[in-house]
């Protein structure tokens, strides 16, 4: 069964938001092993600088980096990414397991982004929109996403 790691820098604060993430979990559980790993986001000042944002993605790409398998498939959600339809997305985690990979690391960065390490280590580049949308909802959205993509490539009627 392939593993599908959710690296997040922040935590959920809302409970409908968590209560999502367990159903999305929930559904998952039937295609994949989920994991989902959160990381401390580096507390800035409300105008902080250049530097101080370079060091905070500095600091969390570590974070990051540490966490990632040397083997894993690696997916940075990166505004400059690809953006991928659902039936896409689906085929990649299809081509994916045909190539062997049993884990697939999806990183998501802090409201600053990605460090370009973090990027260099992505097998792919992904975006969904060119519109931002907060952290927190965004990992109910790719949850979902994920779910729709197992759905795609079993059949289901979910989809459509």
């Amino acid at each position: 069964m392939l593993s599908v790691n959710i690296i997040t820098v922040g935590k959920l604060k809302e409970k409908f938001l968590s209560e999502a993430v367990k159903e999305y979990s929930k559904r998952l559980s039937a295609f994949c092993k989920l994991n989902i790993i959160e990381l401390d986001e580096t507390k800035l000042s409300e105008k902080a600088s250049d530097t101080e944002i370079a060091n905070a993605l500095k600091s969390e790409s570590e974070k990051i980096l540490a966490k990632v398998s040397k083997d894993a498939f690696v997916i940075a959600m990166c505004i400059e990414g690809k953006m991928y339809s659902s039936e896409e997305f689906s085929k990649l985690f299809d081509k994916v397991s045909v190539e062997g990979k049993s884990r697939v690391d999806i990183i998501i960065g802090s409201s600053f982004g990605l460090s370009d390490e973090v990027k260099k280590r992505a097998d792919l580049r992904l975006s969904v929109s060119p519109m931002t949308f907060p952290h927190q909802l965004f990992r109910v959205m790719l949850l979902e996403q994920v779910y729709r993509a197992f759905q795609i490539s079993a059949g289901g009627k979910y989809h459509k």
